[in-house]
């Protein structure tokens, strides 16, 4: 198995070279050794980062992740977080196909002005 040094991570990853310092202090990653003075990770650590990303992105706090990456189905209390955080997501995608909806609409639409058309609205809404 060929290791990752902590250069490639970051290339592979667009994160900078801090990134997985960061989230291995936090326990979110783990380096696999160093070569020289350089840490080294298993490849599979590009797959956690993505997880880390995505988490993040939905809003996620790095606690959360690292709570999230050790849970067992046992854990009532982050299920139900999980829930939670699924149905904002739900709203947040909601919200966005309506505004996606609406710029797709006012990039064609020749109302004046555009925010006024009565189909723009009816997409915001």
């Amino acid at each position: 198995m060929t290791l990752l040094d902590i250069a490639e991570v970051a290339e592979k990853t667009g994160l900078a070279p801090s990134a997985p310092r960061f989230y291995e202090k936090r326990g979110l990653v783990e380096p696999a050794g160093r070569n020289g003075l350089r840490r080294t990770y298993h490849p599979d650590v590009l797959r956690r980062l993505d997880l880390v990303a995505c988490a993040r992105g939905a809003g996620f706090t790095i606690a959360e992740i690292a709570r999230f990456l050790v849970a067992t189905p046992s854990d009532a209390a982050l299920r139900e977080r999980m829930a939670e955080k699924a149905a904002d997501l739900d709203e947040s995608i909601d919200r966005l196909t309506r505004m996606r909806d609406s710029l797709r609409h006012a990039a064609t639409c020749d109302h004046v002005p555009l925010v006024e058309c009565p189909d723009f609205k009816r997409a915001i809404s």
